[in-house]
């Protein structure tokens, strides 16, 4: 424990002046140079006795109409790579707990080693009959969690629900149990629109939202009404043989909602890998429990991975447009709505993190009101 606090201490003591890219305001930073991208890996280039093995930030970038690997001069604790090195990640900030509760930007590419920044956040308490040691995602209420008013959800596997304001001074969880067991493996997500933390029940067939200041222990719960598409009996019993995931992302510069019913199918041919199979994406109506099937986004695309999913403009970043985008330990691709299709390639990848653009994350500060 006293060797991690040393190396925590060690990298905000030893900052230098932020690098070219980096500007400052109202005391926060903004970093400039943050592409839209995910963390591939890292390429092992030593050790110190602070941190033990370190390795140079990976990351695949996706800026311009193709992507590419490469290797940063940023280097990261290698232990933070392994499978079980990190808990969840949000808009670059990564949740890790190998010494206790720790966020940081590890994992950020725009965030130069001289201007690290790390949260060492209370241990997690469990309440009865719940458990802390798996988690389904973390969420954040704003960009960065230096901002005052920044809210931290980590959703772990079961009943349990964690709260915490990092920069507070006297940081504590707010933990809630969650009784209804059809959220027990949901993921948590921000609506900026709403103001809300909210989580889809399994199925899809309701959604709990967690008003911050009236409905903490007890969510207002919407029951959902879906318009489903028109498919073969064969279809359908194809599709009986999946397993399900559904996942809500909010359009910030549009102001839409949407939920994604990710279909995933196991591959017995190649070793029993599980491979997504499908992907709807429901579109919520004006009346917030009608959801309409849709497979036109427009000129969005969808961004899917083990951290908090984000849509953006698909022209302003050079993406395929009414696309999603996904990664998770074992598969990344692109799935095209409009025709449906999918292209996809399977590595390992242990920590399959898309990172917003720093136009994206500029925005979605507490204060901000940019659209990306």
């Amino acid at each position: 424990m006293s060797s991690l606090l040393l190396s925590r201490l060690s990298r905000l003591c030893l900052r230098k002046p932020p690098a070219l890219g980096v500007r400052h305001l109202v005391g926060a930073r903004f970093l400039s140079e943050t592409p839209l991208c995910h963390i591939y890996g890292a390429e092992h280039c030593g050790e110190n006795w602070l941190e033990g093995d370190i390795g140079r930030l990976m990351i695949t970038d996706f800026s311009g109409p193709s992507c590419w690997t490469r290797v940063l001069e940023k280097t990261v604790p290698m232990y933070i790579m392994a499978e079980t090195g990190t808990m969840g990640a949000s808009h670059g900030w990564v949740l890790s707990s190998k010494y206790g509760p720790y966020l940081s930007d590890d994992l950020n590419p725009g965030v130069p080693e001289s201007d690290f920044s790390g949260f060492s956040l209370p241990d997690f308490e469990t309440l009865p009959h719940c458990q802390t040691q798996l988690v389904t995602n973390v969420a954040m209420s704003s960009s960065s969690p230096e901002d005052e008013d920044c809210i931290l959800a980590v959703k772990f596997v079961g009943p349990q629900l964690s709260l915490c304001r990092p920069a507070e001074k006297d940081k504590k969880w707010v933990n809630i149990r969650i009784e209804d067991p059809g959220f027990f493996n949901s993921r948590v997500m921000y609506s900026k629109r709403d103001e809300m933390f909210a989580m889809p029940a399994y199925g899809g067939t309701h959604i709990g939202y967690w008003d911050l200041g009236e409905n903490l222990e007890k969510p207002k719960v919407c029951r959902n009404h879906f318009d489903t598409p028109q498919l073969l009996q064969s279809e359908w019993e194809e599709l009986d043989l999946c397993c399900t995931i559904e996942e809500l992302v909010e359009s910030r510069s549009t102001q839409e909602m949407f939920m994604i019913k990710r279909f995933r199918k196991r591959n017995n041919k190649k070793g029993g890998r599980m491979e997504e199979h499908k992907m709807w994406v429901f579109k919520q109506g004006l009346n917030p429990e009608q959801w309409c099937y849709t497979n036109d986004i427009g000129d969005l695309c969808i961004f899917l991975s083990k951290s908090e999913p984000f849509c953006l403009n698909a022209s302003s970043h050079q993406k395929c447009q009414n696309s999603i985008y996904f990664i998770d330990k074992s598969e990344r691709g692109i799935f095209t709505l409009g025709d449906k299709c999918k292209t996809s390639n399977f590595s390992n990848f242990t920590a399959p993190y898309f990172i917003p653009p720093q136009s994206y994350l500029n925005a979605n500060r507490s204060n901000g009101s940019i659209s990306p």
